[in-house]
């Protein structure tokens, strides 16, 4: 199952392990920091493996490692600060990078150990000044979630946060509260199964409360010295073997919303109380964190568009990822490592759906969100598979493609990037895709056939403006070929139907045809009819691109 050796940016050397912290210091926290980013990536897999709730896409082990990496950087970066601001640093450095609903929790942990650290008086001894950090941390790790579930992390982190104020209450040293915690993280994992269906019927521990156990017991190794015994990550309430994770299906009908959606937002708190309000109403797995005018926002809906333009209207959404979760999660357990995947970017909801029913994870680029090399890698990850074969969808999107494709690699993914310039090349990719030949084969297979691909693409001009095709203005259709501008017309059909004259003058086989959310119903039954009156050897496919998507894209093999 593992597909290869993890890459740690910051390994922790073997005497540092090894060598207590009297007291829970800035330096103390560096050090936890960069234990908990190893003990993740060691149970990363893992971790992923059992991963059945809120959805089973088998990621969590990887966004809790994503957003500890993005917090040890940030941590990094901070250089010498005392406790509270390199606390601060730190949280907001997973804050920025949270992946997930787990990593999104995790990030408003550390923000509530920053707070507690903040607010506690200085006259308490180190033990009770971590104990009601670790309280706080729960205590706000339970507001920023909608609908709090028990038998999840946030069970694990309050029953830590109990054991702490115990340890602390007793006069126990920093090492004794995070020894206590620890524990008392342990003890609750090991009773998520009872108190969460899925987990029972699939016979796993809570997924996220591993993670958090991890960085629990790294916590006690930074103040200890000690290292953790090796967890058996899985292991059911009895202690008995892990049992293979069943199929969601099996135990539950399929359903659940299709896309995940995340992104920052910088806005005020009374917008982000109405923002609660709108995104619980179009989803769940709701989760908002930060504060301070800057938050993170994670919820899984069936319109995505909807949750971005909830975001515009409460503030700021930038570095926005929408990944469509697909078919695959209800076809295949989150323990199986497919051989091969392939990952689309594609620009609307249709396509999203189209490709996710071909077997593709996708990831929704809607305009102004292109992902970023960290949100393609997650996607690769997602896959879950030992080969996997990349999308672009653009030409804006190759060099975070590339940069993705080198991260998976050092985890051991072989991956091809397939140098798609449209969408409707990443189709012509997808349809001869052939997950059972070779590797190599495969990729010259969906490389020709993007390439042998003309596309096109149908925009309405935003103001006055030369292009190659001669001056447009405000209102007029522009008809991009390959590109460039080639056509300027009035209409959205009459330039249409110019622009595809000049695609098959060269010769054509297939015209695919996909429709924006905003073009007539009769577009394509009056583009089919063009195609064959005048090439009757001309086959014609249409589809719905969605939300986002350009009014129309036209592709001709």
């Amino acid at each position: 199952m593992n597909p290869g050796p993890h890459k740690e940016e910051r390994p922790v050397p073997h005497e540092q392990q090894l060598q207590p912290f009297a007291e829970f210091d800035a330096e103390a926290v560096r050090t936890w920091s960069s234990l908990a980013v190893a003990a993740l990536g060691r149970s990363r897999d893992a971790i992923d493996a059992i991963n059945v709730y809120p959805v089973a896409d088998a990621d969590t082990g990887t966004n809790l490692y994503l957003t500890a990496e993005s917090a040890d950087r940030a941590l990094g970066a901070a250089g010498a600060a005392g406790l509270v601001p390199a606390v601060q640093a730190w949280a907001h450095g997973a804050l920025i990078g949270a992946r997930g609903n787990s990593g999104t929790i995790l990030a408003q942990l550390l923000r509530g150990v920053a707070d507690g650290l903040g607010d506690t008086p200085a006259d308490r001894g180190p033990g009770r000044l971590l104990a009601h950090a670790l309280t706080r941390a729960a205590q706000e790790a339970y507001q920023a979630v909608a609908h709090p579930v028990e038998g999840t992390m946030l069970t694990v982190a309050a029953a830590a946060a109990r054991a702490a104020e115990a340890a602390g209450a007793a006069a126990g040293t920093a090492a004794d509260v995070a020894r206590a915690a620890y524990d008392g993280a342990r003890s609750a994992l090991a009773d998520t199964p009872r108190q969460l269906a899925e987990l029972g019927r699939a016979g796993v521990v809570d997924a996220g409360g591993c993670g958090l156990v991890a960085v629990l017991g790294a916590l006690w190794q930074a103040l200890s010295g000690q290292e953790p015994e090796p967890e058996a990550v899985g292991r059911p309430a009895d202690g008995g073997a892990v049992q293979q994770p069943a199929p969601c299906g099996a135990a539950e009908e399929p359903g659940g919303p299709a896309y995940e959606v995340l992104y920052l937002l910088d806005a005020g708190e009374p917008a982000v109380a109405r923002l609660r309000e709108r995104l619980d109403g179009l989803g769940d797995s709701l989760v908002v964190v930060g504060g301070d005018g800057l938050w993170n926002v994670h919820v899984h809906v069936d319109d995505p568009g909807a949750a971005v333009e909830a975001g515009v209207e409460a503030g700021r959404p930038y570095r926005i990822r929408i990944t469509h979760f697909g078919d695959e999660r209800r076809r295949r357990t989150p323990a199986e490592r497919a051989q091969r995947a392939v990952v689309a970017v594609v620009p609307g909801e249709g396509l999203a759906a189209l490709c996710g029913e071909a077997g593709a994870t996708t990831v929704l680029a809607p305009p102004g969100a292109a992902p970023d090399a960290e949100g393609l890698a997650a996607a690769i990850r997602r896959a879950h598979a030992r080969e996997v074969v990349l999308l672009p969808g653009g030409p804006d999107q190759r060099a975070a493609a590339h940069a993705a494709a080198e991260r998976a690699r050092a985890d051991g993914v072989r991956v091809a990037v397939i140098p798609t310039r449209s969408a409707v090349q990443g189709l012509a990719a997808l349809a001869v895709h052939d997950p059972e030949g070779s590797f190599d084969e495969d990729v010259v297979a969906m490389t020709s056939a993007a390439g042998a691909t003309r596309y096109a693409e149908l925009a309405v001009a935003e103001r006055q403006s030369f292009t190659s095709a001669g001056i447009c203005q405000a209102g007029d259709v522009l008809g991009l070929i390959d590109g460039d501008v080639a056509v300027i017309g009035s209409g959205l059909a009459e330039t249409a139907e110019a622009v595809l004259a000049r695609m098959l003058g060269s010769g054509g086989e297939l015209v695919t045809l996909v429709l924006g959310p905003d073009a007539p119903d009769a577009l394509a039954e009056r583009l089919e009819a063009y195609v064959q009156h005048g090439h009757l050897a001309v086959d014609t496919v249409t589809y719905q691109g969605g939300r986002h998507s350009a009014p129309l894209l036209i592709g001709v093999e």
